[in-house]
């Protein structure tokens, strides 16, 4: 068994980025942060600085009809800016058309108050959480 080593996922934003991270045991997704998505790739160099990271998977916006949103063409920029800085980590795309409504959606569930809804910064990590725990259930 090679080194313990997490699993990092983004739910990448023009704004703020969610970000979700497994246990080393790449069983558990939990929601890290959210950044400002122009400090995102500074917040990234840190945490793998402290952290074992073995990939990094990125939601992939698609619109209902397949083809890739706006936000698709920042997401490709900054992963070639990503691949630079940390060449050695490999990057995974998954599909995420309906992270975040399914994240807005446990929000509701779990009866959080109005003032937490709100907090979009929230619902970006809990997406996060979302598409890394799709990808922990594609890959298993």
């Amino acid at each position: 068994m090679k080194g313990m080593a997490r699993i990092l996922a983004l739910d990448y934003g023009t704004k703020r980025t969610g970000i979700a991270v497994t246990d080393e045991l790449k069983l558990i997704a939990s929601g890290l942060t959210t950044v400002e998505t122009s400090e995102l790739l500074s917040f990234l160099t840190d945490y793998l600085s402290k952290e074992k990271v073995e990939l990094i998977v990125v939601g992939e916006p698609k619109r209902l009809h397949n083809e890739a949103s706006e936000v698709e063409s920042k997401i490709e920029k900054f992963l070639v800016k990503l691949k630079n800085v940390l060449p050695e980590i490999p990057v995974s795309r998954i599909d995420e058309r309906f992270t975040s409504k399914m994240a807005f959606q446990s929000l509701l569930d779990t009866k959080q108050k109005k003032k937490v809804r709100k907090n979009k910064g929230l619902i970006d990590e809990i997406s996060a959480t979302i598409i890394l725990q799709d990808y922990l259930a594609s890959h298993s």
